[in-house]
């Protein structure tokens, strides 16, 4: 069992509109919602590739209904999300249609009392007894310790469980420190997190700082990843227009799979990187076209070499 963890769930809501106006009135064409928050994303695509996917965090108030009624629909995922006082968010996602352009609107998400917080830190500590690997991923909700992460990476690692960690500012630099065995940036998040605004120097800064492995997303250029065996970078095989949402998600999907399937890493990135691009091109946020990620997948182009060490 994969376990994820999302401390700020939420509810994604796309809308589709023509064109997007700034101080102007819209008919959206189409409403689509789904439970949301990136460790969701993950199990989500986990358990489309097969995997069996237990998702845990906060719900609350009638959108965590929504969230977990939706999450038991899932086949293969598992719901044990720590329920709370507070109104699980929402995002508004508006797709534009003449563009490809995506607005996206994040609420703040509930605030987490310290007897939930405790709760959740139970719940954590009994599922990462049985999981394989575990993702820790997202924003924190107001409410939630800064070093919540740091602190669950530490069970996982106490617990001999591989961890995967993908958030960002202090929570990123502190949860670094406690050694996860990869973490996934973004080319932003990167940079906050070392200075250095060159993704090979910035990244490698990462590995020094304390993870086993780094995965960077350079957004349309693919994957850097620089790990114990090797550095490798991997991209897809044109530009991919469409919704970027979850595209990030996805990739951490397909490096999770791909580790547990004991694949080499550039098998994992090349699964990361169709993933991604298979997301980007999903007509529903947060999704992927399983048709476009077959086709994607022998076409990714993955150069670099393993470590002599």
């Amino acid at each position: 069992m994969i376990l994820t963890v999302t401390l700020n769930t939420a509810l994604d809501i796309t809308y589709r509109v023509r064109s997007l106006q700034p101080h102007s009135s819209h008919r959206v064409s189409d409403v689509a919602e789904r439970p949301g928050g990136k460790g969701v994303n993950v199990a989500r695509v986990l358990a489309a590739l097969g995997h069996e996917v237990t998702v845990t965090g906060f719900a609350g108030g009638a959108t965590g209904e929504v969230v977990r009624d939706r999450l038991s629909a899932v086949p293969g995922l598992t719901d044990a999300l720590v329920p709370v006082a507070g109104a699980t968010r929402r995002t508004i996602a508006v797709a534009d249609e003449l563009t490809g352009d995506t607005t996206q609107l994040n609420e703040p998400g509930p605030g987490i009392e310290p007897a939930e917080w405790g709760a959740f830190l139970d719940r954590y500590e009994e599922l990462v007894a049985g999981a394989s690997a575990v993702a820790l991923c997202g924003s924190l909700p107001p409410g939630v310790p800064v070093g919540a992460y740091a602190g669950l990476v530490r069970t996982a690692r106490s617990a001999e469980v591989p961890v995967l960690l993908d958030t960002s500012g202090e929570p990123l630099r502190r949860g670094v420190a406690a050694r996860p065995d990869v973490i996934k940036p973004n080319a932003d998040e990167l940079a906050e997190l070392t200075g250095s605004h060159e993704p090979l120097r910035a990244t490698q800064d990462a590995r020094r700082r304390g993870a086993r492995a780094v995965v960077a997303s350079l957004g349309a250029a693919g994957l850097l990843a620089v790990t114990p065996e090797g550095r490798w970078r991997a991209a897809p095989p044109a530009a991919v227009r469409g919704n970027p949402t979850g595209a990030g998600d996805s990739a951490v999907a397909g490096l999770l799979s791909g580790l547990l399937e004991q694949l080499p890493w550039p098998d994992r990135l090349a699964r990361a990187v169709a993933l991604s691009a298979a997301t980007v091109r999903s007509a529903t946020a947060g999704e992927f076209d399983r048709t476009a990620y077959e086709e994607l997948l022998g076409r990714v182009a993955v150069s670099g070499e393993f470590s002599a060490a």
